[in-house]
């Protein structure tokens, strides 16, 4: 025992070793795996027309905007050119994000008003042959030379085969789902997640305000007024004490036109009389020419409206239902009894079946069958009537040596 004690001792970092060295393999494997192709090979009757032109520089997406599409979380890029048998050709360019929040910021982005709205993957917009859709954390850019009553459909079948990311990074994000809809600019929506966007979708409020530093999120959208368009701003926070603080912010930056502001980002002077309040961890702005009525109707449509979830026991599942209660308890006593009927026909086929086929041998045996009777059921024995008396009867016994 004195030799394996240090074996012993030596054993958890042995076994934690082993552990790390599985941990970096298993992280060098992943980081060996190249990831799947954006763009396949055919669809709905496109084939591709020599290879793929592929690249992980987001100046080869978009030499103007790599900035933005780096701030959107993007990953790699994929264009290609599509023929049919019938002459026609496509022109295919998508770009990959870290997750789908990030494909439906560049939409928005790339998506222009006088585009039509189109049910192609998770959103669309169409502009003569020109088409716009996301699908998962991708976005495409599809022009066609020639359009046709099916294009529509061969894009649907295009998004159904494009590459979609984990569960979790699927999920779109809900600020934009609090943009009011009455009187609302089609196509304005513009999803921000950073400074570079901010500056290029021309908001009210700069980035230093914003301060995406603290995990905010940024969405705008234009809306008709008596005076012309106008512009809401819903910041989102992680918290409403991060909120009501940069709200604070932006009301003392209000009441001060005077302070400087980055180059490039507009003035409180240049976007007119800014509304805001706060509905939980969201900022709200509303900016342009409104009247003070409007502008508090437009702040009073958005309003936050928190997941909560109830942890507490409502007794109102079935578990604890009686009626369900009674229903299993019947249930069960049916279960018990046609249990015992089989078993009690199983038992009694049994035992006649032996008996008819080996009488006497197994059950009912003679020597099984025979017992002591004690007779219970006849009656006492009957008295002696001899006409003797008993005295003489006594003399006669001694006289024969009884």
């Amino acid at each position: 025992m004195d030799r394996l004690a240090p074996v012993f001792m030596k054993f958890p970092k042995i076994i934690s070793a082993f552990a790390v060295g599985v941990l970096l393999a298993g992280a060098a494997f992943a980081a060996g795996v190249p990831p799947a192709p954006i763009l396949p090979k055919e669809f709905g009757g496109w084939q591709l027309s020599g290879a793929a032109h592929t690249s992980q520089d987001p100046t080869v997406a978009d030499s103007v905007n790599a900035a933005l599409l780096k701030e959107y979380g993007f990953t790699d890029f994929a264009s290609a050119t599509y023929t049919r048998d019938d002459g026609r050709k496509l022109t295919l360019k998508a770009a990959r994000f870290t997750d789908a929040s990030g494909a439906y910021g560049a939409f928005t982005y790339y998506k222009m008003p006088q585009m039509l709205t189109e049910k192609i993957g998770d959103g669309a917009a169409s502009l003569n042959e020109r088409v716009l859709f996301y699908r998962g954390d991708v976005l495409v850019d599809a022009v066609f030379a020639r359009l046709n009553a099916m294009s529509a459909a061969e894009l649907r079948e295009l998004a159904g085969v494009l590459p979609l990311p984990s569960d979790s990074a699927q999920k779109l994000p809900g600020l934009p789902t609090y943009l009011p809809r009455e009187s609302y600019v089609k196509n304005s929506t513009k999803y921000v997640v950073g400074p570079v966007a901010l500056e290029k979708v021309s908001a009210p409020l700069p980035a230093s305000l914003v301060d995406f530093n603290a995990g905010a999120e940024v969405v705008l959208g234009n809306y008709q007024s008596s005076g012309g368009e106008a512009t809401l701003m819903l910041i989102s926070y992680p918290t409403p004490q991060i909120a009501a603080e940069h709200l604070r912010r932006i009301e003392a930056a209000a009441h001060a036109p005077s302070t400087p502001q980055p180059a490039g980002s507009p003035a409180f002077g240049d976007v007119g009389p800014i509304f805001d309040k706060r509905t939980g961890p969201i900022v709200v702005v509303a900016a342009g020419p409104l009247s003070q009525s409007e502008a508090q109707s437009l702040l009073a449509a958005v309003n936050y409206d928190a997941d909560v979830t109830w942890n507490q026991n409502t007794y109102a599942t079935k578990k604890d239902n009686l009626a369900n209660l009674l229903v299993n308890v019947i249930v069960l006593c049916a279960i018990i009894l046609g249990f015992m009927l089989v078993a009690g026909l199983a038992f009694g086929g049994f035992r006649i079946a032996i008996k008819r086929l080996l009488p006497e041998r197994v059950f009912d045996r003679p020597g099984e069958m025979e017992f002591i009777s004690l007779h219970l059921s006849e009656g006492p024995p009957e008295p002696d009537v001899s006409p003797v008396s008993s005295s003489i009867k006594a003399v006669y016994g001694r006289k024969n040596g009884h």
